[in-house]
């Protein structure tokens, strides 16, 4: 016989997640599904056999529920348990309505991820078949499997900073559309002001100088910007230099784009429309860097509030906003039992595939939240060129001898690592440690004596 072995660590994390859900939906409690929607609400009752016990459909709002959980206890009263657990999916705003309801009747509620009931629904028969009171009765069977989830039960000022995470993407996506516009209108009609800078959209200096274009160029005449001269050019530039927020110019850009207004090629005939448009645009782009700094200012207040900028400021290459971004996503990151629970919210775990004899390549996971991993992806490629610990784990993974790695693969390590860092520093309190972090220390947690890997050590 083989020598017994000891728990691993996942079967510990599993059991003891396993144990938490099973608090929640005890076997002396029912289970009601709801299939939540806008006017109609279909909900299922069943027993841990998933026999169903009742069902009801409500035409009503989500916050109009609460004669529905009513029933559904009443319902789980008679059938002999003492109370029922509320399971949904937790899609869109309308699962937080239902939380709120059950817990002023000190019902327990548990969420169902939408991924599960599709590929329950193909278990159920083979058919695909869809229906609300199907899906009702799916959400329920599965939280007595305890296939299901805590949702997360964030405070005002987390919930707070999420939304001006969101409002920021959005933001970003508006404000990167409009650079995108103008570079495609200007590359029609007027090629040669591209040239003016080797990165035009990215320079304030050019932005300025093209707002203040635009304005003149009346019809898609240049002529009122030519007989400015160059001058009281370079003055109306400096003027609004500001909204771009910028206070430095730069000369030689500005000099450039006054210099090509009398180039001539490209679609001249469509100027008119085409300018027209792009101070349109060029207006909407102002707009959106305008409230772009303003979300970031409110952010970095908020994480300033949970006294947490000193704390991610000692991370080499990690700003107060490129933080709050991350934890916009993550939410409290003490919610996650560890820091690899956070890697795998985010997607950018290791995928295995292995069986036997087999060892497949593994890839990236690629599930949990896609916004969370654009956020950890942007705050590592940045902090990877100043963190010394990052750069030599980039070096390393894309050097070693064996299994070396390609560097968008080492990218993606070193955003996994980041990803751990801030889980650290945030939940435990304590700043950076270049020691730690670079696996040649490895720290003890003093409360209860646990051995703690943190960074790299515990990639």
């Amino acid at each position: 016989m083989g020598a017994v072995k000891t728990l691993s660590r996942g079967d510990r994390n599993r059991n003891l997640r396993l144990q938490q859900l099973r608090e929640l939906v005890p076997v002396t409690s029912a289970v009601v599904g709801i299939d939540l929607a806008d006017r109609k609400q279909v909900a299922a009752v069943i027993d841990h056999d998933s026999k169903v016990l009742a069902r009801q459909t409500r035409l009503c709002r989500a916050w109009e529920l609460g004669e529905l959980l009513d029933w559904a206890l009443a319902v789980a009263r008679e059938a002999g348990f003492s109370s029922v657990t509320v399971a949904c999916e937790a899609t869109g705003h309308r699962w937080r309505i239902v939380e709120k309801q059950a817990a002023e009747r000190g019902l327990s509620m548990v969420c169902v991820l939408p991924l599960l009931v599709w590929r329950a629904r193909e278990q159920e028969d083979l058919t695909r078949d869809k229906s609300d009171p199907k899906d009702a009765m799916l959400i329920a069977r599965l939280a007595c499997r305890l296939h299901c989830y805590v949702p997360e039960r964030s405070d005002e000022t987390w919930s707070r900073l999420r939304h001006l995470g969101a409002r920021r993407s959005r933001l970003l996506t508006e404000s990167t559309a409009c650079a995108h516009q103008v570079r495609e209108l200007m590359e029609s009609v007027w090629p040669a002001v591209l040239e003016a800078a080797r990165r035009p959209v990215e320079s304030a200096s050019w932005c300025a100088a093209m707002a203040v274009v635009m304005r003149r160029a009346v019809g898609g005449d240049l002529s009122p910007v030519r007989r400015m001269g160059p001058a009281r050019f370079v003055a109306a530039v400096r003027r609004e230099l500001v909204t771009w927020g910028s206070a430095r110019i730069c000369l030689r850009i500005v000099r450039a784009v006054f210099e090509r207004l009398d180039d001539v090629v490209g679609m001249v005939s469509h100027r008119h429309g085409a300018f027209e448009r792009a101070g349109f645009v060029m207006e909407d782009w102002r707009s959106a860097q305008t409230r772009l700094a303003e979300v970031a200012a409110r952010m970095v207040a908020i994480l300033d509030e949970l006294e947490l900028v000193e704390l991610v400021s000692s991370i080499p290459g990690v700003s107060p906003l490129g933080a709050a971004t991350v934890l916009a996503e993550t939410g409290d990151p003490a919610r996650f039992t560890s820091a690899r629970a956070l890697v795998k919210h985010a997607g950018l775990c290791p995928r295995d595939n292995s069986s036997g004899t087999f060892q497949g390549r593994g890839r990236l996971s690629g599930r949990g939240r896609p916004e969370l991993r654009v956020a950890a992806w942007r705050a590592g490629w940045g902090a990877q060129h100043v963190n010394p610990v990052l750069a030599e784990r980039y070096r390393h993974l894309t050097r070693r001898e064996r299994n070396r790695l390609h560097p968008a693969q080492a990218r993606v390590a070193c955003a996994a690592s980041l990803l751990r860092w801030l889980h650290t520093v945030v939940v435990r309190r304590v700043p950076w440690d270049a020691e730690v972090a670079a696996g040649r220390r490895v720290p003890t947690d003093r409360a209860d004596g646990r051995i703690v890997l943190v960074g790299a050590a515990a990639a």
